[in-house]
Protein backbone atom coordinates (compact mmCIF):
# COMPACT_ATOMS: atom_id res chain seq x y z
CA UNK A 1 0.00 0.00 0.00
CA UNK A 2 2.81 2.45 0.91
CA UNK A 3 4.63 1.75 -2.36
CA UNK A 4 1.44 2.48 -4.32
CA UNK A 5 1.14 5.86 -2.57
CA UNK A 6 4.81 6.85 -2.81
CA UNK A 7 5.36 5.90 -6.46
CA UNK A 8 3.12 8.63 -7.97
CA UNK A 9 4.72 11.20 -5.65
CA UNK A 10 8.22 10.20 -6.78
CA UNK A 11 7.16 10.31 -10.43
CA UNK A 12 5.61 13.74 -9.87
CA UNK A 13 8.74 15.04 -8.19
CA UNK A 14 10.94 13.65 -10.95
CA UNK A 15 8.73 15.34 -13.51
CA UNK A 16 8.98 18.67 -11.71
CA UNK A 17 12.75 18.28 -11.37
CA UNK A 18 13.10 17.44 -15.05
CA UNK A 19 10.95 20.42 -16.00
CA UNK A 20 13.05 22.79 -13.90
CA UNK A 21 16.25 21.28 -15.31
CA UNK A 22 14.96 21.61 -18.86
CA UNK A 23 13.98 25.25 -18.39
CA UNK A 24 17.27 26.05 -16.62
CA UNK A 25 19.22 24.34 -19.40
CA UNK A 26 17.39 26.33 -22.07
CA UNK A 27 18.00 29.58 -20.19
CA UNK A 28 21.70 28.76 -19.77
CA UNK A 29 22.01 27.89 -23.45
CA UNK A 30 20.34 31.17 -24.43
CA UNK A 31 22.55 33.27 -22.12
CA UNK A 32 25.72 31.46 -23.20
CA UNK A 33 24.95 31.77 -26.91
CA UNK A 34 24.03 35.44 -26.75
CA UNK A 35 26.85 36.34 -24.34
CA UNK A 36 29.35 34.89 -26.82
CA UNK A 37 27.80 36.97 -29.58
CA UNK A 38 27.89 40.04 -27.33
CA UNK A 39 31.55 39.52 -26.46
CA UNK A 40 32.34 38.99 -30.13
CA UNK A 41 30.60 42.22 -31.02
CA UNK A 42 32.51 44.05 -28.31
CA UNK A 43 35.81 42.69 -29.56
CA UNK A 44 35.13 43.99 -33.05
CA UNK A 45 35.32 47.73 -33.51
CA UNK A 46 32.31 49.05 -35.40
CA UNK A 47 33.02 50.38 -38.93
CA UNK A 48 32.07 53.94 -37.94
CA UNK A 49 34.50 53.77 -35.03
CA UNK A 50 37.25 52.36 -37.21
CA UNK A 51 36.64 55.27 -39.58
CA UNK A 52 37.15 57.72 -36.71
CA UNK A 53 40.48 56.09 -35.87
CA UNK A 54 41.62 56.15 -39.50
CA UNK A 55 40.64 59.78 -39.91
CA UNK A 56 42.02 61.28 -36.71
CA UNK A 57 44.63 58.99 -35.10
CA UNK A 58 48.08 59.53 -36.60
CA UNK A 59 49.56 56.87 -34.32
CA UNK A 60 47.07 54.28 -35.50
CA UNK A 61 47.75 55.06 -39.15
CA UNK A 62 51.48 54.46 -38.67
CA UNK A 63 50.92 50.90 -37.47
CA UNK A 64 51.16 47.76 -39.59
CA UNK A 65 47.89 46.10 -40.63
CA UNK A 66 48.37 43.40 -38.00
CA UNK A 67 49.03 45.94 -35.26
CA UNK A 68 46.03 47.99 -36.39
CA UNK A 69 43.80 44.98 -35.82
CA UNK A 70 45.14 44.54 -32.25
CA UNK A 71 44.89 48.28 -31.63
CA UNK A 72 41.21 48.30 -32.67
CA UNK A 73 40.44 45.43 -30.30
CA UNK A 74 42.07 47.24 -27.40
CA UNK A 75 40.27 50.47 -28.18
CA UNK A 76 36.97 48.58 -28.20
CA UNK A 77 37.71 46.89 -24.87
CA UNK A 78 38.86 50.13 -23.25
CA UNK A 79 35.86 52.06 -24.53
CA UNK A 80 33.35 49.55 -23.14
CA UNK A 81 35.10 49.36 -19.78
CA UNK A 82 34.59 53.08 -19.06
CA UNK A 83 31.71 55.38 -18.27
CA UNK A 84 32.09 58.62 -20.21
CA UNK A 85 30.33 61.53 -18.49
CA UNK A 86 29.64 64.90 -20.17
CA UNK A 87 30.06 68.09 -18.19
CA UNK A 88 28.38 71.37 -19.23
CA UNK A 89 27.13 69.78 -22.47
CA UNK A 90 24.47 67.20 -23.23
CA UNK A 91 26.11 64.01 -24.45
CA UNK A 92 29.40 62.32 -25.23
CA UNK A 93 29.91 61.52 -28.91
CA UNK A 94 31.34 58.34 -30.41
CA UNK A 95 34.27 60.42 -31.64
CA UNK A 96 35.12 61.42 -28.08
CA UNK A 97 34.89 57.85 -26.79
CA UNK A 98 37.00 56.37 -29.58
CA UNK A 99 39.77 58.96 -29.58
CA UNK A 100 40.10 59.22 -25.81
CA UNK A 101 40.26 55.41 -25.64
CA UNK A 102 42.88 55.44 -28.41
CA UNK A 103 45.05 57.86 -26.44
CA UNK A 104 45.18 55.39 -23.53
CA UNK A 105 45.82 52.41 -25.78
CA UNK A 106 48.60 54.33 -27.54
CA UNK A 107 50.60 54.51 -24.32
CA UNK A 108 50.00 50.90 -23.29
CA UNK A 109 50.12 49.25 -26.72
CA UNK A 110 53.54 47.67 -26.18
CA UNK A 111 52.45 46.08 -22.90
CA UNK A 112 50.13 43.20 -22.15
CA UNK A 113 46.55 44.51 -22.31
CA UNK A 114 46.15 47.29 -19.74
CA UNK A 115 42.84 49.14 -19.51
CA UNK A 116 43.41 51.35 -16.44
CA UNK A 117 40.84 49.34 -14.50
CA UNK A 118 40.89 51.60 -11.44
CA UNK A 119 39.81 54.64 -13.44
CA UNK A 120 36.33 53.62 -14.53
CA UNK A 121 34.94 57.10 -15.22
CA UNK A 122 36.11 59.71 -17.69
CA UNK A 123 34.67 63.22 -17.34
CA UNK A 124 34.70 65.44 -20.41
CA UNK A 125 34.34 69.23 -20.42
CA UNK A 126 33.94 71.17 -23.68
CA UNK A 127 36.78 73.55 -22.74
CA UNK A 128 38.95 74.45 -19.76
CA UNK A 129 37.12 74.14 -16.44
CA UNK A 130 37.39 75.74 -13.04
CA UNK A 131 38.52 73.66 -10.04
CA UNK A 132 37.17 74.68 -6.66
CA UNK A 133 40.03 72.79 -5.02
CA UNK A 134 42.93 74.54 -6.75
CA UNK A 135 40.90 77.67 -7.64
CA UNK A 136 42.41 77.54 -11.10
CA UNK A 137 41.32 76.61 -14.60
CA UNK A 138 42.46 73.20 -15.88
CA UNK A 139 42.46 71.30 -19.16
CA UNK A 140 42.84 67.86 -17.60
CA UNK A 141 43.57 65.96 -14.41
CA UNK A 142 43.63 62.49 -12.90
CA UNK A 143 41.99 61.98 -9.51
CA UNK A 144 43.09 58.66 -7.94
CA UNK A 145 40.87 59.13 -4.89
CA UNK A 146 37.73 59.20 -7.01
CA UNK A 147 38.98 56.95 -9.79
CA UNK A 148 38.33 59.49 -12.52
CA UNK A 149 40.15 61.02 -15.48
CA UNK A 150 39.06 64.52 -16.48
CA UNK A 151 39.68 66.07 -19.88
CA UNK A 152 38.90 69.25 -21.77
CA UNK A 153 37.74 68.12 -25.22
CA UNK A 154 39.07 71.27 -26.89
CA UNK A 155 42.50 70.81 -25.33
CA UNK A 156 42.43 67.11 -26.22
CA UNK A 157 41.69 67.84 -29.89
CA UNK A 158 44.30 70.63 -30.00
CA UNK A 159 46.87 68.19 -28.65
CA UNK A 160 46.37 65.76 -31.52
CA UNK A 161 45.95 68.46 -34.18
CA UNK A 162 49.74 68.91 -34.25
CA UNK A 163 51.61 65.67 -33.63
CA UNK A 164 55.03 67.38 -33.62
CA UNK A 165 54.68 70.16 -31.04
CA UNK A 166 55.03 67.90 -27.95
CA UNK A 167 51.92 69.35 -26.35
CA UNK A 168 49.27 66.68 -25.89
CA UNK A 169 46.74 66.69 -23.05
CA UNK A 170 45.49 63.19 -23.88
CA UNK A 171 48.96 61.65 -23.62
CA UNK A 172 49.76 63.76 -20.56
CA UNK A 173 46.73 62.71 -18.52
CA UNK A 174 46.90 59.07 -19.58
CA UNK A 175 50.54 59.07 -18.48
CA UNK A 176 49.42 60.15 -15.02
CA UNK A 177 46.76 57.42 -15.01
CA UNK A 178 49.35 54.78 -15.94
CA UNK A 179 51.69 56.00 -13.19
CA UNK A 180 48.92 55.67 -10.58
CA UNK A 181 47.47 52.42 -11.96
CA UNK A 182 50.84 50.71 -11.67
CA UNK A 183 50.86 51.41 -7.91
CA UNK A 184 47.24 50.57 -7.11
CA UNK A 185 46.82 46.97 -5.99
CA UNK A 186 44.27 45.48 -8.37
CA UNK A 187 44.32 43.10 -11.33
CA UNK A 188 46.63 45.47 -13.23
CA UNK A 189 49.07 46.18 -10.40
CA UNK A 190 52.82 46.38 -11.04
CA UNK A 191 52.75 46.06 -14.83
CA UNK A 192 55.62 48.47 -15.54
CA UNK A 193 59.14 47.08 -15.65
CA UNK A 194 60.71 47.66 -12.23
CA UNK A 195 64.26 48.08 -13.50
CA UNK A 196 63.14 50.66 -16.04
CA UNK A 197 61.21 52.50 -13.31
CA UNK A 198 64.30 52.52 -11.11
CA UNK A 199 66.38 53.96 -13.97
CA UNK A 200 63.65 56.53 -14.64
CA UNK A 201 63.76 57.65 -11.00
CA UNK A 202 67.52 58.20 -11.21
CA UNK A 203 67.25 60.20 -14.42
CA UNK A 204 64.36 62.23 -13.00
CA UNK A 205 66.42 63.09 -9.92
CA UNK A 206 69.22 64.23 -12.22
CA UNK A 207 67.08 66.36 -14.52
CA UNK A 208 64.61 67.98 -12.11
CA UNK A 209 67.20 70.37 -10.55
CA UNK A 210 68.19 71.56 -14.04
CA UNK A 211 64.59 72.31 -14.98
CA UNK A 212 63.90 74.05 -11.68
CA UNK A 213 67.03 76.16 -12.02
CA UNK A 214 65.79 77.38 -15.40
CA UNK A 215 68.66 75.86 -17.35
CA UNK A 216 68.09 75.35 -21.09
CA UNK A 217 66.41 71.98 -21.47
CA UNK A 218 64.85 69.76 -24.10
CA UNK A 219 61.69 69.35 -22.00
CA UNK A 220 59.51 72.36 -21.24
CA UNK A 221 59.79 73.88 -17.77
CA UNK A 222 56.54 72.34 -16.47
CA UNK A 223 58.33 68.98 -16.37
CA UNK A 224 60.29 70.33 -13.39
CA UNK A 225 57.18 70.55 -11.19
CA UNK A 226 57.61 67.07 -9.71
CA UNK A 227 58.36 63.47 -10.75
CA UNK A 228 54.78 62.89 -11.92
CA UNK A 229 54.81 65.88 -14.26
CA UNK A 230 58.30 64.97 -15.45
CA UNK A 231 57.00 61.57 -16.51
CA UNK A 232 53.86 62.95 -18.18
CA UNK A 233 55.69 65.68 -20.10
CA UNK A 234 58.41 63.22 -21.11
CA UNK A 235 55.79 60.96 -22.70
CA UNK A 236 54.40 63.88 -24.69
CA UNK A 237 57.86 64.40 -26.21
CA UNK A 238 58.39 60.64 -26.47
CA UNK A 239 55.43 60.24 -28.82
CA UNK A 240 55.59 63.55 -30.66
CA UNK A 241 59.33 64.24 -31.04
CA UNK A 242 60.92 60.79 -30.72
CA UNK A 243 63.88 61.21 -33.08
CA UNK A 244 65.08 64.45 -31.49
CA UNK A 245 64.34 63.11 -28.01
CA UNK A 246 66.56 60.08 -28.62
CA UNK A 247 69.33 62.37 -29.87
CA UNK A 248 69.22 64.88 -26.99
CA UNK A 249 68.39 62.63 -24.02
CA UNK A 250 69.25 59.09 -25.15
CA UNK A 251 69.26 57.47 -21.71
CA UNK A 252 65.83 58.87 -20.82
CA UNK A 253 64.42 57.94 -24.21
CA UNK A 254 65.78 54.39 -24.03
CA UNK A 255 64.40 54.02 -20.49
CA UNK A 256 60.94 54.98 -21.71
CA UNK A 257 61.29 52.52 -24.59
CA UNK A 258 61.95 49.76 -22.06
CA UNK A 259 59.21 50.98 -19.75
CA UNK A 260 56.46 51.02 -22.42
CA UNK A 261 58.01 48.31 -24.61
CA UNK A 262 57.69 50.39 -27.78
CA UNK A 263 59.80 52.81 -29.82
CA UNK A 264 57.83 55.59 -31.58
CA UNK A 265 60.92 56.69 -33.55
CA UNK A 266 60.66 53.45 -35.53
CA UNK A 267 57.09 54.27 -36.54
CA UNK A 268 58.13 57.61 -37.99
CA UNK A 269 60.77 55.87 -40.11
CA UNK A 270 58.17 53.75 -41.94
Amino acid sequence: MNFIVIAPVVILLLGIFYGIYSVAHDIFEYIYRHSRQFVKRRMTLAPQHEFILSKYSAYYNLLSESDKMHFRKRVQSFMYSKTFLPRVFKSVTDEMKVLISASAVQLTFGLSPIYLAYFDRILIYPDSYYSRITRMYHVGEVNPRMGIIVLSWKAFVDGYADMRDSFNVGIHEMAHAIHFENRIKNEEYDFLDRRALYDLQKITARELPKLRAGEPHFLRSYAGTNEHEFFAVSLEYFFESPALFRQVLPDLYDTLVRLLNQDPSLLYQN
